[in-house]
């Protein structure tokens, strides 16, 4: 079970159940569970829709989209059934947030898509963990057993005449499906490659039907909102970033974990005290700053705000809110071969730009690494990389492409530095570090 970890300067919202033993439905009861749900039915959908436009609640999977905006987009009037889909499938590297939500406060998800549910006038909602969260699987099905055992499930909810039915699913270990469509298309039993848009999901989503996708964080911040009013969490955080985020911070910190800071926080701060600062004292070389697939920061980059549009400003992502520092031992090419590895890994292959692109880019990044590349190899890896940016059916190539942009862009001299049989210049280094280990 993963140690939990605290600061002083956390503000615990979503978090604020983790340890206290909630994955037990009367513990969580105890501790305010299923008032919020409660509320949302006695208030009715356009309240519960007004508070989220108000707490300035982004989508905490990365995109960062408005989620009362998104849920407002679902047609009041519908032929086929809605749905509410959690988007339990984090698998972006760096991230390690969404499976402490399952562990410690699984009810809070149940309850989070109930309120959304009953927001679109959705009757069910599918709770979708990652392939390799099978342990977590085991608790969510627990928890859903026991809401269906209290009478918060099925039929007439708390005596409110709405119906409303939970079902938990696992992926197969597949990244792709992170990606909302093809999600959906891995839910109704297909393989798990993206849909083209438009019809966006709000309109035409989980079997023909309006669907609403959230990440599990969303979700579980739902509750929380509900009982401390739109207003008051959005006060938490910035203008248009309402709120608290939980952010993994990992790599050469002192003090790995995931925090509960509110949105804006300085990530120069998160970093040095939160943290505890960089490992043995060693001098500060990058920052990944919200998971593999956003654009690296340079050591002198860092005093900015933790929220969506300070870091879009600053010629990044706040994304997944996976926080990796690395110090200066690390081989910047090594370790932009061992994202774009990933990528080429996780690629579905439908689209050729994603398909073709993260695999040369793998074999270029690799040959340089290994110093067999020449001058104009440098200029390559990033001219293909401009020309996958937006050119794939889902975010997958942007994803392998802006990283590696960056990397060329901001540690240009240790590409250079590999050159002409050089090899890495890093090489030896680790090799006498990892001997006194």
């Amino acid at each position: 079970m993963p140690r939990l970890v605290s600061h002083p300067d956390e503000v615990k919202i979503t978090s604020r159940r983790f340890g206290l033993g909630a994955t037990d439905i009367e513990k969580y009861i105890a501790l305010d569970g299923y008032k919020a749900v409660q509320a949302a039915i006695a208030k009715g959908p356009e309240w519960i829709i007004a508070e989220m436009k108000a707490s300035g609640l982004r989508g905490r999977g990365g995109a960062g989209f408005p989620t009362g905006l998104k849920w407002s987009f679902v047609p009041k009037q519908s032929e086929k059934p809605k749905y509410v889909l959690v988007n339990g499938d984090e698998s972006e590297p760096g991230t390690c947030k969404d499976h402490l939500i399952f562990l410690y406060d699984p009810h809070a998800v149940i309850e989070g898509t109930m309120i959304a549910g009953i927001a679109i006038g959705a009757k069910l909602g599918f709770i979708y963990l990652r392939g390799e969260y099978r342990y977590l699987l085991k608790i969510m099905e627990k928890a859903v057993a026991d809401a269906y055992a209290k009478g918060f499930l099925g039929k007439n909810i708390f005596g409110s005449g709405i119906d409303f039915d939970v079902v938990t699913q696992t992926g197969a270990g597949a990244y792709e499906v992170g990606e909302e469509s093809a999600l959906m298309e891995s839910l109704e039993g297909k393989r798990g490659v993206p849909r083209i848009k438009p019809p966006f999901p709000a309109v035409v989503g989980l079997y023909g039907g309006p669907t609403v996708i959230n990440n599990a964080e969303t979700i579980a911040s739902v509750p929380h909102i509900m009982l401390m009013g739109g207003e008051a969490y959005a006060k938490l955080g910035t203008e248009r970033n309402g709120g608290t985020r939980l952010f993994g911070i990992s790599g050469h910190v002192e003090r790995p974990g995931v925090y509960e800071l509110p949105m804006g926080y300085n990530l120069k701060k998160a970093i040095y005290d939160v943290a505890g600062g960089i490992r043995g004292g060693k001098k500060l070389k990058a920052v990944v700053p919200g998971g593999s697939s956003t654009p690296v920061m340079t050591a002198d980059e860092i005093d900015v705000g933790l929220d969506f549009d300070q870091m879009g400003k600053a010629g990044t992502m706040l994304g997944s809110g996976g926080i990796v520092v690395l110090d200066e031992t690390v081989c910047i090419v090594e370790f932009a071969l061992r994202t774009i590895q990933f990528y080429q890994h996780e690629s579905c292959g439908w689209c050729i730009p994603c398909r073709e692109g993260t695999d040369w880019l793998k074999k270029s990044i690799g040959r340089l690494h290994a110093g067999g590349a020449v001058d104009k190899d440098i200029d390559n890896i990033r001219y293909l990389a401009e020309n996958m940016l937006g050119r794939t059916f889902c975010p997958l190539g942007d994803a392998a492409a802006m990283p590696t942009i960056g990397f060329v862009q901001k540690f240009r001299k240790e590409f250079e530095d590999h050159l002409n049989g050089k090899g890495c210049p890093y090489k030896h280094a680790r090799e006498e570090e990892a001997a006194l280990v």
